[in-house]
């Protein structure tokens, strides 16, 4: 169990979070946290979703950097601009609140980042530096740099100020969904659950907080509970994906939050596809964890009135192309089957019509006859399937066998 708020002295209070409440209103959204019917009946549980992909950059991150710019200019200090290491919505929150408030900013980005977050930040007037395949070599260099050339780092999470401002989405959430009963948060460097469990934890002591990690980068899960999973080099959830958790955020997720969990590429991809389908929302990885969480384990949260938090919704259009591809296939709407037949004058017009009559769509035909390990006077047809569902696939290959074709899907 967590300790109670106050057995801990932490690095941010609810008085931190509610001060920083105060100079971001009316500079970012107080987003809507409003309930899913439709995933709840799906996942067995009441669902109440925060729609921070509806910021201005699309994510929350721009709370915590906005708090942090803030604060570095009320205290009157000479600044000759900010640096920070992202791996892309940090780097739009840093760069458009500092275009706002007439400060040079310089981000430094992994080279893997998804173009479409490196246009954005150069679009916010930032000077962009990619370095580094990972975030942590990104952070490496943008620390060296801002030492060489004079710069505040705005680090992505371990801060207290940007912790703070990442804790109003917990303040927002409790005030519009005050009955909630457990918050499913994604964590990356853990900024975002640190700033939502401080503030949780004062102001209803008795929620549940979990918190939710990619299997391929699991280190707040291998700090807090002292595990060795293995860490990976890439994921779909790339803005989670962190080989280092903070200092600060270590000790307030071990100190504050329940439990730690881990989810797989495709519970993401599917809660990314159900978002989009279903809440007609669109979500990038990160943003689909929590979401991903109670797909893996409904059973965990049945009955429960869980809070999500779509944290980000700036994804790569080629990997969410790839995505709702890969969607449409597990749910049997997209299938390909393998039709072997005598190689006969029409008898490809034979095998369409039979999948028309069927009610399915052909998206994709494939004629072999060369790449085939079948007699030399038989053809191997294959056939990319718009379909209802799996069982209309096995409909399609029950009349293809009732027409005497030898048909099977793979």
């Amino acid at each position: 169990m967590p300790a109670t708020p106050g057995a801990v002295p932490m690095a941010v209070s609810l008085s931190d979070i509610e001060a920083a409440a105060g100079r971001l209103r009316g500079q970012v959204l107080d987003t809507p946290c409003v309930e899913s019917r439709t995933l709840g009946q799906i996942l067995g549980c009441r669902v109440f979703l925060k729609f921070e992909n509806l910021q201005f950059t699309a994510s929350f991150k721009e709370r915590g950097a906005l708090n942090k710019l803030a604060q570095l200019v009320e205290s009157g200090q000479p600044l000759k601009g900010v640096i920070a290491a992202s791996a892309g919505n940090h780097a739009q929150g840093v760069a458009h609140h500092a275009q706002r408030l007439g400060l040079r900013a310089v981000i430094v980005m992994p080279v893997l980042t998804p173009t479409v977050k490196v246009e954005r930040t150069r679009g916010f007037g930032a000077e962009v530096v990619l370095h580094g395949e990972t975030f942590d070599a990104a952070r490496e260099h943008a620390l060296q740099l801002a030492a060489e050339q004079g710069l505040s780092f705005v680090h992505p999470f371990d801060d207290p100020a940007v912790i703070a401002g990442q804790g109003t989405i917990g303040l927002e959430m409790l005030a519009e969904q005050p009955d909630l009963d457990t918050l499913v948060v994604a964590v990356g460097g853990g900024g975002l659950i640190s700033g939502i469990a401080t503030a949780a934890r004062a102001i209803k002591p008795g929620l549940e907080i979990v918190g939710v990690q990619t299997a391929r980068f699991p280190a707040m899960v291998n700090a807090v509970k002292g595990t060795a999973h293995p860490q990976g080099t890439s994921t779909i959830a790339e803005g989670i994906a962190v080989g280092r958790p903070g200092q600060i955020t270590r000790e307030i997720v071990g100190a504050l939050v329940d439990d730690l969990v881990l989810v797989d590429e495709g519970d993401i991809e599917q809660a990314i596809v159900m978002l989009l389908e279903i809440e007609k929302t669109l979500v990038e990885g990160a943003g689909a964890a929590g979401l991903a969480a109670l797909v893996k384990d409904p059973k965990r949260f049945a009955g429960s009135r869980v809070g999500l938090v779509l944290c980000g919704g700036n994804i790569d259009p080629v990997v969410l192309q790839a995505i709702i591809g890969r969607g449409l296939v597990r749910a049997g709407r997209l299938a390909r089957i393998r039709v072997a037949a005598r190689d006969t004058p029409g008898v490809l017009a034979k095998i369409t019509a039979v999948v028309a009559q069927a009610g399915a769509n052909i998206e994709e035909v494939h004629h072999q006859r060369a790449f085939s390990m079948l007699s030399a006077q038989n053809v191997e047809v294959e056939l990319v399937l718009q379909t209802r569902n799996r069982e209309h696939v096995c409909a399609v290959l029950d009349a293809m066998r009732s027409a005497g074709f030898d048909a099977s899907a793979y």
